[in-house]
């Protein structure tokens, strides 16, 4: 994965190359790699709202509606939807190197804030 800058807070984004490490046999990129990159990327997102807590993954929801073929490429862009004391909700839309969605994820982190002793 390589993540993308961004000028709004509320967003991150990451690209991610589709092959033999994330496809199926039939060489489609995996809906479980979509799922992964679209909790990884909203993880780096609530870490970077919260850089002293740590921002677990407690729930991912996917939709698949599109296949992507091994060689392209695929982005994945997060909006923060809800950002409370302890939860963050972000909607991850992933799509393939023409723009066209492939997915679309529903990503519900634990914020764990960190005591200070």
């Amino acid at each position: 994965m390589e993540f993308i800058s961004t000028p709004e807070d509320d967003t991150c984004m990451a690209r991610m190359k589709v092959d033999e490490r994330n496809r199926q046999p039939f060489g489609f990129l995996s809906g479980g790699a979509s799922l992964a990159l679209a909790e990884n990327v909203a993880g780096v997102a609530s870490s970077a709202l919260c850089p002293d807590a740590a921002c677990v993954g407690i729930e991912v929801s996917g939709s698949h509606v599109r296949a992507v073929s091994e060689g392209d490429t695929v982005t994945a862009y997060a909006r923060l939807q809800h950002s409370g004391r302890t939860l963050h909700v972000w909607q991850v839309d992933i799509k393939n190197s023409v723009g066209e969605l492939i997915s679309t994820v529903r990503v519900t982190n634990y914020v764990i804030r960190q005591s200070k002793v």
